[in-house]
Formats: structure tokens, C-alpha cells, sequence
């Protein structure tokens, strides 16, 4: 059992305010009455009424939640079809080049992903726009839900499936029925890590980014260098907000499966 000494509580005090006391102060002065960031002014909520005004920033948040749902979309569907590749075939020639290709983006800067889709896109004559930053968002988030849809199948029963086939069902509806149902929080929260990475990137949006497809990362980056605005703190504020809900609708979501999955298990267990 953990002690928790003098040492230990300073250290995890420490840590904890290093990592969340800038984000804390973002929130407090996105309230602030004052156009000067560093100056409090008194409570107001002006600065997120006059976000609606804002027509640029709006632009660039829609742009910003379609790439984000479209690509963690399909980055979950891929990344859901390549964990099953990994797990369930695991003797087929070019099985470690495609693990390695699989994991890459991991591992790889974003500035060289980037610059590589940047390429790419050129030597194709693929116009960069909205359909670029997406695809280049799938290609950078699809490895993330590979890992998580992975670990799960690797402690998956796969006796379940095979009682299943057993009683005649087929392949696919022996998936759709008995293997996505049990693995579907690791994909929910595959969506979910897929969807808050690709509404934080700025580098690779930069390299595959066209006109009249400003993400808004990209919109917040340009206008920070000309000096931040209590706007930007509201626009940071909502974003934290979104991917809080996020994390904290999937945390629940898992949680219920859990339980319910355990009392499944219990029932069957009393029942043979």
C-alpha cells in the first residue's frame, strides 16, 4: 500500500498545478471584463457573445468539427478492421510490414507526416482543401484506434464467437451481434482519442490545408501571433469544454458496458 508522505503530496501537488493551473487560468480570464488578457476587470461573458460576431472563427470551428467527425470516422473503421488483422491473423507474409506501417504514425514527427501527405498530395495533383486535412487526419489518428480496438481483442474470448458460429450464425453476423457489441467501448473510445486529436493538430493541418479550409487551430495559431485576445481565451474555454464532455460521456459509456458485461457473465455462469 502506497504511503502517502510529505514528499509524495508536494510532488503530486506540484505536477498536478504544472499541468492544469494554465488551463485553469485560460477559463478564469476568458470571463474576464477587460480587453487586456493579464488584467482583471471584473466577471463578464461578453468575450463568448462576441464570438458569434466572429465570423472567421466560426468559419474555421466548422471546418474543424467536420474534419474531426468525418475523420474519426473512418479512422475508427480502419483502425477497428486493422486491430482484427493484427489479433486474429497472425501468420500472413508481410504481417511485420504492415504492423510496422500500421504503428508508424505513432512514432513519426508530425512535421515529417506532413510534410510526406504534403508531397503526396502535389505529386497526385490532389487540390488541398477540407478533403485533404481530413484524409491526413484519418492517416494520423487510424494507429491510435488500431492500439486501443487491440488491447481489447487481445483479452477478447474468443470462445463466445465460436459458440456463435457453432449455432450457425456466419461470419459477419457473428461480428455485427456478438464481437463489435463486446469490444464497443475500446472503438467508442478509439472515435473519441481519434476525434480530440484531430481538433488539437496544427502542423499537419498547416502542410495539407488549402483555401477555404482554415482549421481552427490554424485560426487561433495566426491570431496569437499578433497578440492574444480575451476571444481566444473563450474559443480555448469551449474547446476544453468539448473534449472534457467527451472524455467524461465515454468514461460513463465504458463504465456501463463493464457492468453490464460482468452481470452478463454472472448470469450465464449461475444459468450453467
Amino acid at each position: 500500500m502506497l504511503k502517502w508522505t510529505r514528499f509524495n503530496i508536494v510532488s503530486v501537488t506540484l505536477g498536478f498545478a504544472f499541468l492544469y493551473l494554465p488551463i485553469v487560468l485560460l477559463v478564469i480570464f476568458s470571463f474576464n471584463e477587460s480587453k487586456l488578457v493579464t488584467v482583471w476587470g471584473g466577471f463578464s461573458t461578453k468575450w463568448y457573445v462576441s464570438l458569434l460576431s466572429n465570423q472567421g472563427l466560426l468559419d474555421a470551428a466548422w471546418v474543424t468539427i467536420r474534419v474531426g467527425l468525418l475523420s474519426a470516422t473512418l479512422a475508427t473503421i480502419l483502425g477497428t478492421m486493422a486491430a482484427l488483422t493484427l489479433v486474429r491473423y497472425t501468420r500472413f507474409r508481410g504481417r511485420m510490414l504492415f504492423s510496422g506501417m500500421i504503428y508508424a504514425p505513432l512514432v513519426m514527427p508530425d512535421v515529417i507526416t506532413g510534410l510526406s501527405l504534403l508531397l503526396l498530395f502535389v505529386a497526385i495533383g490532389f487540390d488541398r482543401g477540407f478533403w485533404t486535412i481530413t484524409l491526413a487526419h484519418t492517416t494520423l489518428t487510424m494507429c491510435f484506434v488500431a492500439v486501443v480496438v487491440q488491447s481489447r481483442l487481445l483479452s477478447f474470448d474468443q470462445s463466445i464467437e465460436e459458440a456463435a458460429q457453432d449455432l450457425g450464425a456466419p461470419p459477419v453476423r457473428t461480428f455485427f451481434e456478438i464481437t463489435l457489441p463486446i469490444i464497443a467501448p475500446a472503438v467508442i473510445s478509439g472515435w473519441i482519442l481519434a476525434f480530440t486529436l484531430s481538433l488539437d493538430d496544427l502542423v499537419i493541418a498547416s502542410f495539407t490545408s488549402g483555401p477555404g479550409a482554415t482549421t481552427l487551430p490554424m485560426r487561433i495559431y495566426s491570431q496569437v501571433r499578433l497578440g492574444v485576445t480575451p476571444e481566444i481565451n473563450a474559443v480555448c474555454t469551449i474547446l476544453i469544454g468539448i473534449v472534457a464532455v467527451g472524455v467524461i460521456c465515454a468514461s460513463i459509456v465504458t463504465k456501463r458496458r463493464e457492468i453490464q458485461r460482468q452481470r452478463d457473465e454472472r448470469a450465464a455462469a449461475a444459468g450453467a
